[in-house]
């Protein structure tokens, strides 16, 4: 059952997911070998309707989120109560290897993000899976929330510090087009000149991807004024 409720998970199935659930209630605390739970799984498979049921019947037969399940969701209101019960899990890792404040910059609200940072969530937290990023890479490569991310930058994130391969948060911003993004991250410091384990610099990983403008423009940058 385990596996084909994750499946019907993945495929944003939530008429199979209600019916497995309706048949059998434990499911809705279901977990992965790595403690992945059934709602966290919805959110990082990006199925808003199925992670909308959880939501629901998580609150209807009164099942708590926990510190993970909170910051994904954005859910200000269940984060606080999981922080108030235990505050030591602002530092603490999921089972898939990441902190609440990952997974709050990658698919949470500004509202999470700054909760966590006011508990005291280290910004410069590096995740214990094989990205080993830091959350404001996890924000530019997929919340991409300017807010969240002048949060980061604000508590004191790092916009240099490298993940596997020695990519930088620009990098992200770069292959997402997003030149706003790409100068928020220039004004708080970031250098775009720096280049990648494999020699490639943010510009040349925007043109990669058919980005000429935003590259053109990061190339002018890094040429200098002149």
């Amino acid at each position: 059952m385990s596996q084909q409720f994750l499946k019907s998970i993945q495929r944003g199935a939530t008429a199979e997911v209600a019916e497995a659930v309706a048949a059998d209630s434990t499911l809705l605390s279901w977990r992965d070998v790595q403690g992945v739970s059934a709602l966290l799984w919805s959110i990082y498979s990006g199925q808003a309707l199925v992670r909308d049921y959880f939501l629901a019947e998580m609150a209807r037969t009164g099942l708590a989120l926990d510190v993970f399940e909170a910051a994904s969701a954005g859910d200000t209101a269940s984060l606080r109560t999981a922080l108030a019960a235990e505050p030591e899990g602002v530092r603490a890792y999921s089972g898939d290897g990441w902190t609440p404040l990952h997974l709050a910059a990658a698919f949470g609200t500004p509202e999470t993000v700054q909760l966590l940072l006011e508990y005291g969530a280290p910004v410069d937290a590096v995740s214990k899976n094989p990205q080993t990023n830091q959350p404001l890479h996890a924000a530019l490569a997929l919340g991409r929330n300017a807010q969240s991310i002048q949060l980061l930058l604000d508590a004191g994130a790092d916009p240099n510090a490298r993940q596997t391969a020695g990519f930088t948060a620009i990098f992200s911003a770069a292959a997402a087009n997003r030149r706003n993004l790409t100068e928020i991250l220039i004004a708080n410091g970031a250098d775009p000149g720096i280049r990648n384990d494999f020699g490639q610099s943010a510009a040349g990983f925007a043109r990669e991807r058919g980005h000429a403008e935003l590259a053109d423009w990061l190339e002018k940058l890094n040429r200098g004024p002149g």
